[in-house]
Formats: structure tokens, sequence, C-alpha cells
């Protein structure tokens, strides 16, 4: 089938640019840390609860994935305003610049792939993977 061969090629090329965008927001990044830290960052600050919520993960797999990015600096636990006895995890300066720096290039670069796009195209594309996203 022509969708699960294009679906196949595209998760591929997507693991090895996660895999290389990990290594140049911190050389001791992983994959799965990076996508993480992308939710993170994507959401401003949550509870860890929140994130195994939304990510559809494990408590144990956000927990370790959580402890090496605060590992590595580019996470930090704060307390949560809200409710003192709960705990928020959010991007520190650090990590911020360093993944801003990351998706910045990765922006530049995607552009420039798809300079012969037509707007239309670019359109109907953010379209479908958008529902594509919502169907998987």
């Amino acid at each position: 089938m022509a969708v699960e061969r294009e679906l196949s090629v595209l998760f591929s090329r997507a693991r090895s640019l996660s895999m290389s965008l990990a290594a140049q927001v911190h050389p001791g990044l992983d994959a799965a840390s990076y996508a993480l830290l992308l939710h993170v960052a994507d959401v401003g600050s949550a509870r860890a609860a929140e994130v195994v919520d939304r990510t559809g993960l494990d408590k144990s797999t956000i927990s370790r994935q959580l402890a090496r990015l605060v590992e590595l600096g580019l996470v930090e636990r704060a307390q949560d305003t809200s409710d003192g006895r709960a705990r928020i995890v959010r991007l520190t300066e650090d990590g911020e610049h360093r993944l801003d720096q990351v998706r910045t290039e990765r922006r530049k670069k995607l552009r420039r792939k798809l300079t012969t796009w037509s707007t239309d195209d670019l359109h109907t594309l953010s379209t479908v993977l958008s529902r594509l996203n919502e169907d998987l």
C-alpha cells in the first residue's frame, strides 16, 4: 500500500532527524527525551502527571526522561504556585535557548526545502497531517 510505504519513509526520516536535532540541543540528549523536551516547551510548564496524560506514555518513562532532562540542565522542577504540594516541570533558560536555536535552524531548512510548494499545497499538507495525527 502506497500510504503505508510513504509513512514508513516519513517516520524513518523523522527518527533520524530527531536524533540529529537532539544531539544539536545537547550531546547527551537522546531522541525520546528530545521529543519530551519539545512537549514541555510547547505546554510551557506542567505537572509530570499532566505530561503523562498528554503524551500517553507511562509514568515511569516520563519520570526517567524528565530526570535525564533535569540532569542535562534543560528542564527544571519547580513548585506549583497554585498548589504548594505539587511540582511542575519547565524549560530552564539554557534549555529554552538551546531549543530555540535548533528550532530556528530547522525551520529555515524546512522553508528552503518547501520553497517550490504553493501556499495551497502547504495548507493541504498541514491539514492532512493534523488529521493523521488526530487519527493516530
